[in-house]
Formats: structure tokens, C-alpha cells, sequence
């Protein structure tokens, strides 16, 4: 697994566990630091992203500071994002890389980024979110099912 995404599980796995409220990737500690068994649990509890379970999909986005917000991930890669509320666009682009959903989304002159790792129990995923390239949130991603159509 590449070492980007080896640091986002360890960077959720802290925030996660409790163990420290969130670490930028650059602070992180050696996997040797690291209580293994409780990492191990954490991990079990985690799956990899396939292309159908995002690709075309609706997702609702919140963070740790209460901002809400409705994801469209395009089959293209594009992506738009409309505040829950007033409907206020943005824009930006996902792709998967090792089964972790990456999206990054331009609004105004900031760029945020997150690496989004999925729950096996639940449709709600998490991901730590750099804005700018610093350290500013720690996100749930909810998918939205779409509604089954009639006969």
C-alpha cells in the first residue's frame, strides 16, 4: 500500500481511537508507537472503496464544525458540491486510489482536499480534511441510496 495512504489510515486511526484529536500527516508516529492490537480492531472494521459504490453517487458531507454540504461524484471524476440549505455550488474532482476515496474541491481561492476511508457496517465514512495543505477537519461522508423507482 502506498505511503500516502498507509498515513491517512494512521492519521483517522489517531483522531479515531481518541488518541490524539487530529495529527497532520508530517506528526505522526512510527506504526512501532502504536498500540497494534487497537489499530488492528480499528482497521478490521474498515473496507476499500469500489468504482460503483461512489462513481455516480450522492453523498452528504459534514465536519467536526458543523458545515453541511451535498456531494455529486460524476462518472468523469468531476464532482459538484451545493451547501445543504441554499443550494450555494462549488466544484472539484474524486478518484480512488487503493480502495481510499480522494476528492478535492475549489471554492473561492481554497482548495480542500480529503482522503475518505470507508466502514464495512455503515454507509457513514470518515476522512481528514486539509485545506490549503493544512491540517482543518475531520469529516463523515454519508451515502445517499438512491430511491428505488416504482412499477
Amino acid at each position: 500500500m502506498p505511503k500516502q495512504v498507509n498515513s491517512s489510515y494512521l492519521q483517522l486511526f489517531m483522531r479515531e481511537s481518541d488518541t490524539a484529536a487530529m495529527l497532520d500527516i508530517d506528526r505522526l508516529p512510527d506504526v512501532s508507537d502504536v498500540d497494534a492490537i487497537a489499530l488492528f480492531d480499528w482497521m478490521s472494521s474498515k473496507r476499500s472503496f469500489s468504482t460503483a459504490d461512489v462513481s455516480g453517487q450522492r453523498w452528504i458531507k459534514t465536519c467536526s464544525a458543523g458545515y453541511i454540504t451535498e456531494l455529486f461524484l460524476h462518472t468523469d471524476g468531476s464532482l459538484e458540491e451545493f451547501t445543504l440549505f441554499n443550494r450555494l455550488p462549488t466544484k472539484g474532482s474524486w478518484k480512488l486510489e487503493q480502495g481510499v476515496l480522494d476528492i478535492e474541491i475549489f471554492k473561492g481561492s481554497n482548495t480542500y482536499r480529503s482522503r475518505v476511508i470507508a466502514n464495512k457496517s455503515v454507509n457513514i465514512h470518515s476522512a481528514i480534511e486539509y485545506k490549503n495543505g493544512e491540517l482543518h477537519s475531520y469529516l463523515k461522508l454519508a451515502h445517499i441510496m438512491p430511491v428505488a423507482q416504482s412499477a
